[in-house]
């Protein structure tokens, strides 16, 4: 089995202590190299555990490196690629969530990829986390380009049954995408399926733009709470993030205590 990795540990260790997190994800594609240095000092401002870089459409290698080396530069903060393909891991990133699409119907992002992008993630030298990672309809960009048969809202089973596999598999995180942009999030009674069915960490994204959404994630079972599309739309990044991000904590404390 994979060992776990420095990243990795802190984040069980931070779960421990504060019970829930925020991770901020960084697009490449989206942003210019100044705006990317304002998010990371606002976001970290406003209490944000991680940055994770990477899109639905997939980060080039020369863009990915220089919102890396941005981010770097402006926090000690974890580094995490969310991969959109293979070419988004540089030696800068201090981990990699190593995803398996499961709900795809193209073995190439259940398995493909993976195989190709092993021997890249081994050459930098950056630390994999593996991840199970299941889009929720509609899935938006990332549904569409990972050939993903989304998850009905109204079927939570299936999502637990998915997140069960992956565990089984090796896998320690489970992410359920809902989709970049999209209005509406993964739904709290997902979220609580998934949590009675594994006792992995928990991510969630899509579609989280207010401190009632992202509080609702937590107490039904989420580990890890990203924004992303609130992040690109928004100027004040450290306005709108600071009390989501309270919010989260406030629930992950109560999780602690009880």
């Amino acid at each position: 089995m994979l060992k776990i990795g420095n990243v990795e540990e802190n984040i069980q260790e931070k779960l421990k202590k504060d019970g829930a997190l925020h991770f901020t994800l960084i697009d490449p594609n989206d942003q210019g190299q100044k705006r990317v240095n304002e998010i990371v000092k606002q976001a970290e401002a406003a209490g944000t555990d991680a940055f994770m870089v990477g899109g639905s459409m997939g980060a080039g290698y020369t863009d990915a490196l220089d919102t890396m080396r941005t981010i770097k530069q402006a926090t000690k903060l974890p580094v995490i690629v969310f991969p959109g393909n293979v070419d988004g891991v540089t030696k800068l990133a201090d981990a990699v969530f190593f995803m398996s699409l499961l709900n795809s119907q193209n073995p190439y992002w259940i398995t493909g990829a993976q195989a190709i992008g092993a021997a890249v993630v081994r050459r930098a030298g950056v630390e994999p986390i593996p991840m199970a990672y299941l889009v929720i309809y509609p899935g938006g960009t990332v549904s569409f380009i990972g050939d993903a048969k989304p998850i009905p809202r109204e079927k939570p089973e299936i999502a637990a049954a998915y997140a069960l596999a992956g565990e089984y598999l090796g896998m320690r995180l489970v992410y359920l995408e809902a989709g970049s942009g999209v209005k509406d999030p993964v739904p709290d009674m997902t979220v609580a399926a998934v949590r009675r069915a594994t006792k992995n960490i928990i991510v969630v994204g899509g579609g989280i733009r207010d401190k009632k959404s992202a509080k609702n994630k937590v107490e039904a079972g989420a580990d890890i709470i990203v924004t992303g599309t609130l992040v690109e739309e928004n100027k004040d990044v450290g306005a709108k993030l600071a009390p989501i991000i309270s919010e989260i904590k406030k629930a992950g404390k109560k999780r602690v205590k009880n």
